[in-house]
């Protein structure tokens, strides 16, 4: 939003933001690919897609559900 009102540059702000969206579409896309691999649980999956709405909320699921899933091989 800087670049967009401070810089006065609204292209490399729809730039930027369209790069968020995919990257944001992938990661849920790779989730739910992940979860139906390892036949993770509604609560699990729940858990993993809100936390993809909150900031920084993806690296705290990442050590806490994630890193639990792998060490005990689902």
């Amino acid at each position: 939003m800087p670049l967009k009102y401070i810089w006065e540059m609204p292209m490399a702000n729809k730039i930027i933001g369209y790069v968020h969206g995919v990257l944001f579409i992938l990661y849920i896309i790779t989730v739910w690919l992940i979860a139906e691999k390892r036949e993770w649980s509604t609560r699990v999956r729940v858990i993993s897609l809100v936390a993809s709405l909150i900031p920084f909320g993806a690296f705290w699921a990442d050590r806490r559900i994630f890193a639990r899933k792998v060490d005990s091989g689902k």
